[in-house]
């Protein structure tokens, strides 16, 4: 989750130019955060379990990706 955002990474399959790019970053969690009513300040909502499962499987499929290897 607290990867720069120069880490970046995208599905070179899924890449379309002019819009946003399905990513394996915070991206995911960023994208819900803006959709509840939260003010952005401390201290932030707690994430739900599908939330972080999503999360973990992005990380784990980019991991996979650059590496060959599983975690």
């Amino acid at each position: 989750m607290l990867t720069p955002d120069s880490s970046r990474f995208w599905p070179a399959d899924k890449y379309e130019a002019g819009r946003g790019q399905p990513s394996f970053d915070k991206q995911y969690v960023r994208d819900y955060l803006e959709t509840l009513s939260w003010n952005k300040q401390p201290p932030a909502p707690a994430l739900p379990p599908d939330i972080i499962a999503r999360s973990t499987e992005k990380y784990l499929d980019a991991y996979k990706r650059l590496t060959g290897n599983t975690l």
